[in-house]
């Protein structure tokens, strides 16, 4: 027969004993959903005559799930029934392909035919296959000390615990301070620029986790330390020297993020120069002056500068000629070394002898052209730092060479050496 109305009758006529010595115990321990379940009853004596499983916090026929009759084996749903529970003639409750929902507190009770009842509890936690979360910015992209960072851990299962990683490594903590109590959004006033990087959260539980993609925050700032170098050497607010016609390349460096805009200016009048570096190719009086670096940042719109100042070097070391080597023999080879030749050299020419004698010997114009005078013997090669190199020596070589050099400012210089070949034997 149904039991429906036979338990109305038992609730409301038969005391309850609370203190019963049932136990419940769940297989398997931690289920996933879609596993089936047993609510396993431990401790049933005497004999019984039906059970009632209520699938609520308290024995309510709003929480009847099922009840059973131990001598027909008859079973009658109640109002929470699903279609999944089945009553085992032992009392335990079998629950097929369980999901989230059956998550809560199970009662049994007992009846005997003394009209006595006992009751037993347990509980069944049902624990979900996380699905991947999402972490959702309020922007990916920040100014440093301006902005507010918010992070939000989006997941369809709001029982799972998330907790959150940086750079694949632990959350900071200045970051952690940040966190609402469900863990599941970050802020974070006044964003600094330790605090770009990849942002992941993860939702879990016991039997499940699952992590998002990362979520890559840029953080904006500078420019700062704004600075000229040369030669990787720091010259802000210095005076750079640099020789006559040689080239200098000045660079601009700062900290920003991202790559700032440059702007060069000379004597405070700007460049048509929007590269890191500026570049002096021959170096003149026309050129000594003031250049200024300029730095603006689109996304902070800030800017910085700094400047140094160029200036030609003073006077050129004093020319000399140094023989190498300085007592050559007979059939060797020696170079007239020239050392503090101008830098701003124009033309230079060799003479055997005086140079006010027609006997040039060579000359060489910056391009490379070659002039041979009388006295060049084919044993002469000149270079570009005015040195001579005489091939295979004889006694005739020995005597006065006279070195004449010309600068681009018409200025002209005289030097000779006497150069003495020792005979073999």
């Amino acid at each position: 027969m149904a039991l429906t109305g036979y338990s109305w009758l038992l609730l409301s006529a038969t005391f309850v004993n609370v203190g019963a010595e049932i136990s419940i115990t769940l297989e398997p321990a931690q289920p996933t959903e879609g596993d089936n379940i047993t609510l396993v009853v431990h401790g049933l004596s005497g004999e019984l005559l039906a059970y009632n499983w209520y699938a609520g916090p308290t024995l309510s026929v709003s929480y009847l799930l099922a009840s059973y009759i131990v001598s027909t084996g008859d079973e009658t749903p109640g109002p929470v029934y699903t279609g999944r529970e089945a009553v085992r003639p032992d009392g335990s409750l079998d629950i097929q392909g369980v999901l989230p929902g059956h998550s809560g507190t199970y009662i049994l009770q007992t009846f005997n035919r003394q009209f006595q009842t006992e009751v037993g509890y347990g509980h069944v936690q049902v624990y979900e296959i996380l699905a991947q979360p999402t972490v959702l910015a309020n922007s990916t992209a920040l100014v440093e000390r301006r902005d507010t960072l918010r992070l939000t851990c989006s997941s369809p299962s709001p029982t799972a615990e998330v907790r959150w990683f940086f750079n694949g490594g632990a959350l900071p903590v200045a970051l952690r301070l940040g966190l609402s109590p469900d863990g599941r959004t970050i802020s974070r006033h006044g964003i600094r620029r330790e605090e770009a990087g990849t942002y992941q959260c993860e939702v879990w539980n016991p039997v499940s986790v699952s992590r998002s993609k990362p979520v890559n925050l840029t953080v904006y700032f500078g420019p700062e330390r704004v600075a000229i170098l040369q030669d990787s050497t720091t010259r802000t607010g210095c005076t750079i020297k640099v020789d006559f016609n040689t080239s200098l390349t000045l660079w601009c460096v700062s900290r920003s993020c991202p790559e700032p805009e440059y702007v060069w200016a000379f004597n405070g009048q700007a460049l048509r120069n929007g590269q890191d570096h500026l570049n002096i190719s021959s170096m003149t009086a026309a050129q000594e002056g003031m250049y200024t670096c300029i730095v603006k940042n689109t996304k902070t719109l800030l800017s910085g500068s700094a400047s140094v100042v160029v200036k030609l070097s003073a006077a050129a070391v004093a020319m000399m000629i140094v023989p190498v080597p300085t007592k050559p023999m007979e059939g060797q080879d020696v170079t007239l070394t020239v050392q503090g030749y101008p830098k701003d050299l124009l033309v230079y020419a060799w003479y055997r002898g005086p140079a006010s004698e027609p006997n040039r010997l060579l000359s060489q114009l910056p391009s490379g052209t070659w002039i041979a005078g009388p006295a060049h013997t084919g044993r002469e090669v000149g270079f570009p730092n005015c040195s001579l190199l005489v091939q295979k020596l004889n006694l005739t070589d020995t005597g006065r060479y006279t070195l004449k050099t010309v600068t681009l400012q018409g200025k002209t210089e005289t030097l000779d050496v006497e150069l003495q070949v020792t005979p073999l034997g």
